[in-house]
């Protein structure tokens, strides 16, 4: 497991916050249309989903890659808006925050989800487990002064 050990230091540092942006969800958006939705790059090291959210502003669908940890039970996802500890939040979490039902593609199938932003109690139980799953993420928390935002996202009937 060395190689996740790497990647986890390589993902802290602040250059990885200023390319990775960038370059990462070009990428995975690129091999996820390619493979028709069987693949994403960034899966190869952590759990990933394609979001479709509603723009809060355009009204418009929005994607983007995003790691995620699945749930224990498979029923549901955390996705964690770090923005690769960059000062500001992702536009997609202030799109579930406008329109909360959006849609992923995890494995290869759409799955229609509606996103609840997590505070409280029960925000630090799934920030804990998000830790011991990746712990970049405490690095990116310290370098910025917001709280990182948190949603579950469940499947809508």
């Amino acid at each position: 497991m060395i190689g996740v050990r790497v990647v986890q230091k390589v993902s802290s540092t602040r250059v990885f916050a200023k390319v990775a942006p960038h370059v990462i969800p070009a990428l995975d958006r690129a091999v996820h249309r390619l493979t028709r939705g069987k693949v994403l790059l960034s899966a190869q090291m952590l759990p990933g989903v394609i979001l479709t959210s509603t723009g809060a502003r355009s009204g418009q669908p929005r994607r983007a890659p995003l790691a995620c940890m699945p749930e224990e039970g498979g029923g549901s996802w955390i996705l964690i808006g770090s923005n690769f500890g960059r000062t500001g939040h992702p536009a997609w979490t202030g799109n579930l925050l406008a329109h909360p039902d959006a849609e992923i593609s995890w494995k290869g199938k759409d799955i229609p989800v509606t996103a609840a932003l997590l505070t409280g109690e029960e925000r630090a139980a799934a920030w804990k487990t998000l830790l011991a799953f990746w712990p970049p993420y405490a690095t990116y928390q310290a370098r910025v002064e917001r709280e990182i935002r948190v949603f579950r996202l469940t499947p809508r009937a």
